[in-house]
């Protein structure tokens, strides 16, 4: 059986679907319709509709406090390249670069052999030689700069 969190991602995901220009939600009309409490729709949208999924996620003020949610074009790798670059922040851990590794060959940007190659440079094995400290800023920079490499 599909947990409540599944649901409401898979409800929002079918929304964005249909509107081409993203979505508005209000937080508490959802959390009515699903009967749980307006966290849980937070929970949800804080850790499935992320930056790195390729998401932008917008709260506004005002009129009952609405979610506006857009998924990022993939359909022109460079524009969702540029948006992962510069969203990307300066410093990453192993598990985000792996997220978007993953996502970059779900959208068929990188091939998985390229994936496998691109894990090993950033690992924390890779990076072991390099201060705790900085490691997640140099990780950064390495994958930032092949992934500017393959939209160039």
């Amino acid at each position: 059986m599909a947990r409540l969190s599944d649901i409401i991602e898979d409800f929002i995901k079918d929304m964005l679907k249909e509107k081409e220009n993203g979505i508005e939600i209000q937080r508490n009309e959802l959390a009515t319709y699903f009967k749980c409490v307006p966290s849980q729709i937070n929970y949800v949208i804080g850790t499935r509709f992320t930056t790195e999924k390729g998401y932008y996620v917008e709260s506004k003020r005002g009129g009952g406090g609405y979610i506006s949610i857009k998924q990022v074009s993939i359909s022109k790798p460079y524009e969702y390249m540029m948006h992962v670059i510069l969203s990307m922040g300066e410093t990453l851990s192993q598990q985000s670069a792996e997220i978007y590794i993953n996502n970059f060959v779900d959208y068929n940007i990188i091939s998985k052999e390229d994936s496998v190659m691109i894990k090993a440079a950033v690992s924390n094995n890779a990076l072991k030689s390099v201060d705790i400290i900085k490691r997640n800023q140099v990780r950064v920079d390495i994958l930032k700069n092949m992934m500017l490499r393959r939209v160039v």
